[in-house]
């Protein structure tokens, strides 16, 4: 297979829910093309009579699922009779058990390690249970060789230490950790850690997350170990170079959470962090004088000339509603409506997925002043970018008012015009990375619902540069169709200068910049 990526789908606790998940992933493979697995975590089978009676169809051939499926075995008392065989079996066609701990590896070269069940609170462990032993088992003999470079999936049941305080039952991703301590040891390659929520969860949660992935075997050293922007520290290692893993499965420390949240060590202290003054306030070695003051921040400048970058000649000052540490708002030129706006980088970005950590945070932060804005104006926002014939990133944010029609109205019509144009545009999940589906210099068109929906469609020779506005504009959304081009709706310099000044003034409650 080479370099080939091999496309997967993950997906979180299925607990009965045969026919719910298989539809789910026929819809994404009719609109994005065939997978090469389904990895299930979590408890895979459910303890009702329904779900009995789905498995039965499975099992006796009378529906089959429709790409290759791998689950891990019980989490719970309830589900052991489902797993026999510790070393894993075929449970029916396409649909196949892993086992209680060990190494898959496929023909492609992609590796899997995996752990079944919960970890073991006594002696002996019961059969939905796994043991220091297990983990020993699983992890010697793929690090005693030499040649050792990593396993390209861990699938695991048990969340890590400390996730359960914030979030549970839900579709979270973890900023991706080094494997190494930065600027003090050999760089390594980067983890990314997924949790999901359970299929047809009534919240209406992410369960299934699609990504690509090349073996790590078949990649060579350098791009194996290249370093994204918005990597974190190893929750695991001390910047002093101590491992902070725990190497003992006793009982927990008085700051460390209760029995049964301890497979991974992902929360308490990290790095050997002090704690918090008395007055809530954490240490601040610059504060106490014992570091220099930070530098004024340094942004990305371009080559040449642009129009966005906020430090630019060529910007035009008059249309800034707002200004961040890391970005700005403007009124967009010739908008669709008198609150369209843009979010745009201070620093010079050609697309989301070049940004830093601290620039995403800030956009987010923005998005999120800006849909309770609309909100209390009774509207909805669309957000989209078009990373194509551009410079520097532009986010358009557009408001639809709510009673001219509904988040799915939204969406169907850009799955019906991009059908129209012959265009490919897919969902993908709601907390999915665009870095994992389109690496920097990838030209796409993304769009995201005030659901928390995204649309995303890799352009490959030509697309309409006015696509984004054209479905906002058409009759059956804003009805504006006159306004489809920007070019042909412009204010003059004072009108432009009045609007910024109207909407700054109505947006100033919503600006998280007014407290800082």
């Amino acid at each position: 297979m080479g370099e080939q990526p091999v496309r997967v789908l993950v997906c979180g606790d299925v607990q009965g829910q045969f026919n719910a998940l298989f539809s789910r992933v026929q819809t994404i493979q009719k609109k994005t093309g065939q997978f090469d697995l389904l990895l299930c975590v979590g408890e895979f089978f459910g303890s009702t009579p329904e779900a009995e009676a789905e498995w039965q169809q499975f099992k006796t051939g009378a529906k089959k699922a429709p790409v290759h499926t791998y689950v891990l075995g019980a989490a719970s008392p309830d589900t052991e009779t489902w797993f026999e065989k510790a070393d894993g079996c075929e449970l029916a066609e396409n649909i196949t058990y892993l086992g209680r701990r060990g190494v898959f590896t496929g023909v492609s070269g992609l590796q899997i390690a995996y752990v079944s069940g919960r970890e073991a609170q006594r002696d002996p462990a019961p059969a939905h249970c796994f043991t220091r032993e297990d983990l020993s088992a699983l992890v010697t003999p793929l690090t005693g060789g030499s040649r050792f470079r990593g396993v390209d999936v861990l699938l695991t049941s048990q969340w890590p230490r400390g996730v359960w305080r914030s979030r549970h039952q839900v579709l979270w991703e973890r900023q991706r950790p080094p494997n190494h301590v930065v600027l003090q040891e050999n760089a390594q390659h980067v983890s990314r850690f997924i949790a999901l929520a359970t299929v047809n969860n009534p919240a209406k949660k992410k369960y299934l997350y699609a990504f690509n992935i090349v073996p790590m075997k078949t990649l060579d050293p350098s791009e194996l170990v290249r370093q994204p922007q918005d990597v974190t520290e190893n929750p695991y290692r001390r910047t002093d170079g101590a491992d902070n893993r725990k190497t003992s499965f006793g009982a927990a420390a008085d700051d460390e959470e209760p029995a049964g949240q301890f497979f991974f060590d992902l929360g308490g202290r990290r790095g050997g962090g002090k704690r918090p003054d008395q007055d809530g306030r954490r240490p601040d070695r610059r504060r106490d004088g014992q570091l220099p003051p930070k530098q004024p921040r340094r942004h990305p400048q371009p080559t040449g000339p642009c129009w966005f970058c906020l430090a630019s000649p060529q910007v035009e000052k008059h249309l800034v509603v707002s200004i961040g540490s890391n970005c700005y708002l403007a009124v967009a030129k010739g908008g669709l409506t008198p609150l369209h706006v843009l979010i745009l980088p201070i620093g010079h970005y050609q697309s989301v997925v070049e940004l830093g950590s601290e620039v995403v945070q800030e956009m987010d932060k923005y998005k999120s002043a800006l849909k309770n804005f609309y909100k209390s104006k009774g509207q909805r926002c669309v957000v989209f970018e078009r990373n194509y014939r551009s410079q520097h990133l532009q986010l358009q944010v557009v408001p639809v008012p709510l009673d001219r029609c509904s988040t799915e109205d939204i969406k169907e019509a850009f799955m019906v015009q991009a059908e129209e144009q012959q265009m490919e545009l897919m969902e993908i999940p709601e907390h999915s990375d665009l870095k994992q589906i389109a690496p920097p210099g990838t030209p796409y068109f993304y769009v995201e619902l005030d659901s928390g929906e995204k649309l995303f469609h890799r352009i490959r020779k030509h697309f309409p540069l006015q696509f984004g506005r054209e479905v906002l504009a058409s009759e059956a959304l804003l009805n504006v169709p006159s306004r489809a081009d920007w070019k042909e709706c412009k204010q003059s310099r004072e009108e432009e200068e009045q609007s910024c000044k109207q909407l700054r003034d109505d947006f100033q409650p919503f600006d998280f910049t007014w407290d800082d």
